[in-house]
């Protein structure tokens, strides 16, 4: 059992001055859930007989923002809430009305899982177990609390939550739960998409995300909130190239693949083949799919900004999806454009994506040792042999026109088996086409 010495000072701190003010204090939730399975909790939620301004006069320092709702922040991960009774939910996620209460098994009866309404007060070392989440956490079963349908109907999110759950901890979905899920899987299209995001990334960047992911789609949710990635199962693939399955086998696997905790290589693995339910075709020689790397692309930047996605992450997402087939043919590049990708800042990504690509498919790794080698062994990067400076001093304008030179400059020069070139050679190519495609406005 867990110790309060073990706790961090600002918690020990808050629970000792609720005590001063003769109050009581438990931690619950998650909190608990994750002190009793020995990992380290990432939030702390303490809960008080307290009211919440009585609260807030204790804590000065904390935010009183959500105080209405009994709620005072100390920090992004430390909160105190006085318990509290409920109302009916009308839109799916806040309740229509509040009551403060001083019965922690009142409180207990408007959370969500038994295993998260466990409280413990660590100043008196006591427990109150008021819904059997003890007995379900020794059994690894994820229960309801009271009626299932009633709880997901008050917020869809559990519904993404549970899946989160049960495939975190490896427990299994007790079965009226379950059942109350796929009845009301509907419900997750009142979700907002940032909510969704949000989920949806803990669920795609933790243990057993590829079986999370199948799970989205048996229990029906993937049709509601991810249909591009419900119309991948069931889609056949050519076996030389695929002998794992269809295509969500495969988006499953490749998801396995991708580290652990890294949304953009996550979010890549689910999205990158979106774009083959559509281009299926059956050839003369095998089963294929045109274009479905670009088509791939596209859908996943309609989903993530649907979904509010953060910009940065979906511009990573969107290029890996794009270039997900070109790694194929990196050996065959040009020298100089196969070294300018392989220096870009997403690259490294890129090669991890195949990595995790070829394992969900083929196995071959080939490519990916080879590009893994040439990666390490470049030389430190050298200056350009020509710039923009350059061009502009034989009278072409400042604008798109520049970068057009030099790039021609550099193709030119990019020749296999080709002379190490210089910058007086580049400076001689730079003016040769200069003088031959540069028209001086008149």
């Amino acid at each position: 059992m867990p110790k309060i010495d073990a706790l961090p000072f600002a918690v020990r701190s808050v629970l000792t001055r609720i005590a001063a003010s003769f109050g009581r204090a438990w931690l619950v939730g998650g909190t608990v859930r994750d002190l009793l399975l020995g990992l380290q909790p990432h939030d702390f939620d303490i809960t008080t007989d307290l009211p919440p301004e009585q609260v807030a006069a204790l804590i000065p320092e904390a935010s009183v923002r959500d105080a209405k709702l009994g709620a005072v922040r100390l920090s992004s991960s430390l909160v105190i809430t006085t318990l509290r009774a409920e109302a009916s939910y009308l839109d799916h996620r806040h309740p229509e009305q509040v009551w403060f209460i001083t019965d922690p098994a009142l409180d207990a009866q408007r959370r969500d899982f038994t295993v998260n309404a466990i409280y413990w007060d660590p100043i008196k070392d006591q427990w109150l177990d008021p819904v059997g989440g003890l007995v379900d956490l020794t059994a690894r079963c994820l229960r309801v609390i009271g009626d299932p349908e009633v709880r997901f109907t008050e917020d869809a999110l559990r519904l993404l939550r549970a899946i989160r759950f049960s495939h975190r901890f490896d427990w299994v979905i007790d079965p009226a739960t379950r059942t109350a899920m796929v009845a009301k899987a509907h419900l997750l299209k009142a979700l907002s998409g940032e909510r969704v995001y949000e989920e949806l990334t803990k669920l795609f960047t933790g243990p057993r995300r590829g079986a999370a992911l199948r799970c989205l789609v048996e229990l029906g949710f993937a049709a509601q909130i991810l249909p591009a990635v419900a119309a991948m199962e069931g889609v056949t693939q050519p076996p030389q190239y695929h002998p794992e399955g269809d295509v969500l086998t495969h988006v499953a696997m490749v998801l396995d693949q991708v580290p652990e905790g890294d949304p953009v290589l996550a979010w890549a693995a689910v999205l990158h083949d979106v774009g083959k339910p559509p281009t299926w075709r059956q050839a003369a020689d095998r089963i294929r799919f045109d274009g479905h790397d670009t088509l791939s692309a596209r859908m996943a930047e309609d989903i993530l900004l649907r979904m509010s996605a953060p910009r940065e992450l979906r511009a990573a997402v969107v290029e890996i999806c794009c270039d997900h087939i070109r790694m194929a043919s990196l050996q065959l590049m040009r020298p100089r454009r196969r070294e300018h990708w392989m220096r870009s800042p997403l690259f490294p990504k890129h090669l991890e994506f195949h990595r995790a690509d070829c394992i969900g498919s083929h196995g071959n790794l080939s490519i990916y040792e080879a590009a893994l080698a040439e990666l390490r062994s470049l030389p430190p990067l050298r200056e350009p042999l020509i710039a923009g400076s350059d061009v502009v001093a034989l009278g072409v304008p400042k604008g798109p026109m520049v970068g057009q030179f030099l790039r021609a400059v550099h193709d030119a020069l990019d020749v296999p088996a080709a002379p190490e070139p210089d910058r007086e050679r580049a400076l001689v190519l730079l003016r040769d086409l200069v003088v031959r495609d540069f028209k001086p406005p008149s």
